[in-house]
Order: C-alpha cells, then sequence, then structure tokens
C-alpha cells in the first residue's frame, strides 16, 4: 500500500526489451533507497512494481506485458521521469488516500493551464471510469494522491499545489500525455453497493 504522496522523481536510465516483459533501470533521487530490500514494493507512476535489487539508488524491475497495456509505462523512454513512492509503514503519515499501485486505466491530458506556479489540468475519463468521478473526490493521477475539481461529461479538472508541481513529474505534463488512474477503494465500494440497492429495489 501507498499514500498517494510521492517523494521524488526517478530518471529512466534503461530499458531492457525481453520476450514478454521489459526491465526498467530507474535512477532514484539520492537517498531514496535508504534500507531498500529486494523484493520491496516500489510506486512508479502509480503503478506498484517489485525491486530487483536491494540498497542501490539504481531501481530495477520487471514489468510484464499485462501492466504495460494497462498504464503509460508503456510509452516511456530514457529521456523520460517518473514519480516515486516507497510503500508505507505502520510509522507512515497518510498526506494523501491509501493506494495500492493497481490502475485501473490511463486518461489523456487535454488541457494544461499554466500559471505562475501552480497548473490546472484537465483530463478525459474512460468511459468504464466515468461513475467513479465526482467533485472533491479522491483520484490518484501517476502515483499522486489528488482532489477532483469540476467533473464534465467526459473530462475533469485536478488544480495542482507549488509542491504538487515541483516534487512530481507534473512540471513538465503536457496536452496529449497519458496519465495512469487509480479510483479510490471506498469510492468504488461505495458506487458499487448504491448501484446494487438501485438494482434490488427495481426487482
Amino acid at each position: 500500500m501507498f499514500t498517494g504522496i510521492v517523494t521524488g522523481k526517478g530518471h529512466i536510465q534503461k530499458i531492457i526489451e525481453c520476450k514478454d516483459y521489459i526491465t526498467l533501470i530507474i535512477k532514484a533521487p539520492k537517498g531514496f533507497s535508504k534500507n531498500l530490500l529486494k523484493g520491496a514494493s516500489v510506486s512508479v507512476n502509480g503503478v506498484c512494481l517489485t525491486v530487483k535489487k536491494g540498497k542501490t539508488d539504481t531501481l530495477e524491475f520487471d514489468v510484464i506485458e499485462e501492466t504495460l497495456k494497462k498504464t503509460n509505462l508503456n510509452n516511456i523512454s530514457t529521456s523520460s521521469k517518473v514519480n516515486l513512492e516507497r510503500s508505507m509503514t505502520a510509522k507512515t503519515e497518510i498526506g494523501g488516500h491509501l493506494v495500492s499501485g493497481h490502475i485501473h486505466g490511463t486518461g489523456q491530458v487535454q488541457k494544461v493551464i499554466d500559471r505562475k506556479e501552480t497548473k490546472d489540468l484537465q483530463i478525459k475519463i474512460p468511459v468504464n471510469l466515468r461513475e467513479y468521478f465526482f467533485y472533491k473526490g479522491y483520484v490518484a493521477l501517476n502515483g499522486c494522491s489528488l482532489t477532483i475539481g469540476k467533473v464534465l461529461k467526459s473530462s475533469f479538472y485536478i488544480h495542482l499545489i507549488p509542491e504538487t508541481v515541483s516534487v512530481t513529474t507534473f512540471d513538465q505534463i503536457k496536452k496529449g500525455d497519458l496519465v495512469n488512474i487509480e479510483i479510490e477503494q471506498a469510492t468504488i465500494n461505495t458506487v458499487e453497493t448504491v448501484k446494487r440497492v438501485m438494482l434490488e429495489r427495481k426487482v
């Protein structure tokens, strides 16, 4: 589990193409990997991946085809940067919301409104996820815990504070980019419960 509070940006150093998966080699910020053990979970752009080597700031992950099909990791290159977060511990301060690292889909950035230190993003909602978006709800985008702004029929707005812009890859985001979307589990549970109750009432 993660909190959705990104702690730094990683730089893609190498992508190794294998038969049915790829290996990502990512340079993490100094100190990110302190006490990080082999087999630990790390959120990479919101995707929960398993570390192949511990105690090194050069991180290695294997990413299977299923993950590549569902996430924007399929579009990265050696010039890309990714958001990184270590998995939470019993002593972790949860400043965002609980995030599992299991991506539900991707959304395309339709508009970027740049201000002096903040940004507003308009992002397309995948058709199968539209019922889970509502004003002031939570969503994780590329691993960042964010509050949903205005919701339109097929898109929604996110308002990024200066801290989020500076710490994450959102400082370089542009129109047309794909972002990984993870819906808050509590939101899914609530929506599915309401749908079930409404269906039962019709029977």
